[in-house]
């Protein structure tokens, strides 16, 4: 098992699985009421185009639902930061002007 070695900017590091698990599954759950809405509501409303529109969302709405439950957030570290040379960076060798004023050594 081989592990990263690259350090991960905490702005593309992805939420944590439970979190991610937990995000979908209140998208589906949410999806999923809107389309009971739509059901029950096609059944009150009575004859008309508004009856077929919402008996279209009905139908629909699962495959959505389940589309969007199954998309995993992912962030990516697809840029660079600008000033900075390609490669991995390295340290330079110190100097040996005292510290700016305001810092304490250790």
């Amino acid at each position: 098992m081989t592990r990263d070695t690259h350090a991960v900017r905490i702005t593309t590091a992805a939420s944590s699985r439970a979190d991610d698990i937990a995000r979908r599954q209140r998208r589906y759950v949410f999806s999923m009421g809107v389309r009971t809405v739509c059901f029950v509501s096609a059944v009150l409303v009575g004859p008309g185009w508004l009856r077929w529109v919402l008996v279209v969302g009905a139908l629909v709405l699962p495959y959505v639902a389940v589309v969007m439950a199954n998309a995993v957030t992912t962030k990516s570290d697809d840029f660079a930061l600008r000033g900075t040379p390609p490669g991995p960076a390295q340290l330079t060798e110190g100097s040996d002007d005292p510290p700016p004023r305001g810092y304490d050594s250790i």
